[in-house]
């Protein structure tokens, strides 16, 4: 295949992958559009692994501490499918081609890509292993860092490779954790009874939750005042906006926002 029909591929299957996603990146411009395409599909097939219903616990992490290991040197998709070959009829195309969209990456974007995620499926094997049972804040503050956090960090690496942009890592990590705070609460009873995982501390309540949701969130928004590209600030304060919603609805006692709530979002965001 050549860069331009690898390039149509991973619009296509951004787009089938995350709507949500897809928007905010429509954003931005020329090679930090790309370089961020391919961050979230490299991302989004490791995740693909490490969320598989029909893989069990151990399997997840050997083949995730394996992907990490390749993806600390050049890639070499052969070693990669190999990793693979035991759960690869489970696996999605975006997982299934993570070799097509790294040779499509900004070549100096690709380094930062790679190491954001190999850390990330090494984190992801971690709690895999440990079947996700999170007891305490720490534990919470861990897989947060590793499924999210790293999001905010890898995205802070683009923007000043990109755009000159220097950002505070742990706001960055705010930013993920935040935003990935609001998706627990709004998943909490069904990962308990479908998955029997609980990502909440021991000894936290519901309203312990709410309070680690606004005080990430807090830091998302102090984040935001870094940024100073106007396309950059509109691709994150999109999620951003969603999540302030969502966690306010939460609160509201609602499952979540509505698609009219999320719609009348993106147009607000857009037409900023």
């Amino acid at each position: 295949m050549n860069d331009k029909t690898l390039l149509k591929d991973a619009v296509r299957v951004l787009k089938a992958t995350s709507r949500t996603f897809y928007i905010p990146i429509t954003f931005l411009q020329k090679d930090l559009k790309l370089a961020v395409s391919v961050a979230y599909l490299a991302m989004r097939a490791i995740d693909e692994i490490e969320d598989h219903e029909d893989v069990d616990n151990d399997t997840k992490h050997g083949i995730l501490l394996q992907v990490s290991d390749l993806l600390k040197q050049p890639f070499d998709e052969q070693a990669y499918l190999a990793a693979l070959a035991p759960i690869k009829d489970k696996m999605p195309e975006v997982t299934l081609r993570l070799g097509d969209w790294l040779k499509v990456c900004p070549e100096g974007a690709l380094d930062r890509v790679l190491a954001a995620t190999s850390e990330m499926a090494m984190g992801m094997g971690k709690w895999a292993k440990a079947n996700w049972q999170v007891h305490t804040r720490q534990d919470l503050d861990d897989y947060t860092y590793y499924v999210a956090g790293l999001v905010g960090v890898m995205l802070s690496d683009l923007w000043e490779w990109g755009a000159g942009i220097k950002t505070d890592r742990e706001l960055a990590i705010g930013y993920g954790r935040g935003l990935q705070a609001v998706n627990i609460l709004r998943n909490q009873q069904e990962d308990m009874e479908e998955r029997g995982v609980s990502f909440v501390p021991d000894d936290w309540t519901r309203n312990d939750l709410f309070d680690y949701a606004d005080e990430n969130l807090a830091k998302a928004d102090e984040y935001m005042k870094d940024l100073n590209k106007r396309s950059i600030i509109l691709f994150c304060r999109l999620p951003l906006a969603l999540a302030h919603k969502t966690l306010k609805a939460l609160k509201d006692g609602r499952e979540k926002m509505t698609r009219a709530e999320v719609e009348a979002t993106v147009e607000e965001i857009q037409a900023d």
